[in-house]
């Protein structure tokens, strides 16, 4: 039999695959197996998951619930989540159709930013952020608008530094704060000011409040 040369793949590859790996992820690799070095590069808690947690999914598991939910998950999660709004924010979000469970907030960014960004638009993102919103909208056909967050002004986004970047092909802005990697903090009349910039200019926020608590 004819000894078959081995196909080169790497031609039928997108160029999304082009996309850089994220320093904070080299270093990371960098540090596994290594002794007496405090790695930084992951939001991991140095503590194993509470054992009441790991009860109840083993229990779970044990009751044979390992089927899929509604394509929205689980009702009873999702009306937690608006009580939860409710409660800390005086927002109402219907439980039936307003609110989507996802595997963690990576997830729910990468499809939040799918459903809004079309071929060409920007989406304007503040920097230092998190790694992989920039790539989330190039995967979505868009274009990462960075702004940078300076040191002396505690790493807040302002809405005067957002406004400079606004073009007619703006989408959407992508916050995040409590801020990571910085752990910036903004005020109620910073949030404001930009709220007002949004109105005016007809745009969307995505709001990254994984630190919020």
């Amino acid at each position: 039999m004819k000894k078959q040369k081995q196909k080169d793949f790497k031609k039928y590859l997108s160029s999304r695959v082009n996309v850089p790996a994220s320093g904070i992820r080299r270093f990371f690799e960098l540090v596994i197996g290594m002794e007496d070095v405090i790695s930084l590069g992951v939001g991991e808690p140095d503590f194993v998951t509470p054992w009441h947690i790991r009860e109840a999914c083993i229990y779970s598991l044990e009751k044979g619930h390992t089927t899929y939910t509604s394509n929205y998950g689980l009702l009873e999660l999702r009306e937690e989540i608006s009580k939860t709004f409710i409660k800390d924010y005086s927002v109402y979000y219907n439980p039936e159709n307003e609110i989507l469970i996802t595997t963690g907030v990576s997830e729910g960014l990468d499809l939040a930013i799918r459903a809004i960004v079309n071929l060409g638009d920007e989406v304007i993102i503040a920097a230092p952020s998190y790694v992989s919103y920039a790539p989330d909208v190039i995967f979505a056909g868009g274009n990462p608008v960075i702004v940078s967050t300076k040191m002396e002004n505690n790493f807040k986004l302002t809405s005067e530094s957002i406004e400079e970047k606004i073009t007619s092909k703006t989408k959407a802005i992508l916050i995040n704060y409590p801020n990571n990697p910085t752990g910036a903090i903004m005020e109620k009349k910073d949030f404001e000011e930009i709220a007002d910039l949004v109105v005016e200019h007809d745009l969307i926020v995505i709001s990254d409040e994984v630190y919020d608590k």
